[in-house]
């Protein structure tokens, strides 16, 4: 089955060139002019990934992103933008975009990171299941749910997917570059030092941040998981 992919874009000529090119490399693809739109087709339609403008009326990207992340933490989206600043980067990375290209771009590229969250998202899919169990955690990532000790544990689009990535690599260890390349994209111009906050936030949820029994440092080498604790 083709993959399905929803275009949130208010510019009409810049939304039928895109609908166009997309379908003729096979995707299936459907748009939306505006905000509410957007969020009213991906809730019916479950697209595989988002391509998302952020200058829109009525309802900024931003304002989208922040609510299709809420509703689906997995869903891959690529935020377009003719605002290339560095700090929007930031901001909607931080939103929770998994990617985010200045306009105006060349298709090529565009297609190429298309296929690299696609090929991305279904990577971790895989490689994680769709559900896991250690300790008193229950993750269940096709659901985009955790739970502790039967509580509900609110987690961020990227926490759940750094948690996959660690729970497809148990037993061994990951550097953080390679952690980066996963989770954030090759493309990321973060630093090493995102992995360790974010490793403390995992901590924090899912395990003893003072003495941990799941995400286990390696000295001078990067991470790893242990389902089971000693």
């Amino acid at each position: 089955m083709p993959d399905r992919i929803l275009l949130v874009e208010d510019d009409p000529s810049i939304a039928r060139g895109l609908e166009l090119n997309l379908g003729i490399e096979g995707y299936q693809v459907r748009t939306a002019g505006d905000g509410p739109d957007g969020l009213r087709i991906a809730g019916e339609w479950k697209p595989d990934l988002i391509l998302l403008d952020i200058m829109l009326p009525s309802m900024s990207g931003y304002e989208v992103c922040r609510e299709l992340r809420r509703r689906s933490p997995s869903l891959p989206i690529l935020i377009l933008s003719a605002k290339g600043g560095e700090i929007d980067k930031v901001r909607g990375l931080d939103l929770g975009a998994d990617d985010y290209l200045s306009k105006p771009f060349g298709l090529q590229e565009l297609l190429a990171r298309v296929k690299a969250l696609l090929r991305r998202a279904r990577g971790l899919a895989e490689a994680s299941g769709e559900r896991v169990r250690f300790a008193d955690v229950d993750a269940d990532f096709a659901a985009g749910e955790v739970r502790r000790a039967g509580a509900p544990v609110e987690m961020t689009a990227r926490e759940l997917k750094l948690l996959a990535f660690l729970v497809s690599r148990e037993g061994r260890v990951v550097t953080r570059q390679a952690i980066l390349d996963a989770v954030w994209g090759e493309d990321y111009f973060g630093t090493e030092r995102t992995v360790d906050n974010f490793i403390t936030r995992l901590r924090q949820k899912l395990d003893d941040p003072d003495d941990p029994q799941h995400f286990l440092t390696a000295r001078g080498l990067g991470y790893r998981f242990r389902g089971a604790a000693r």
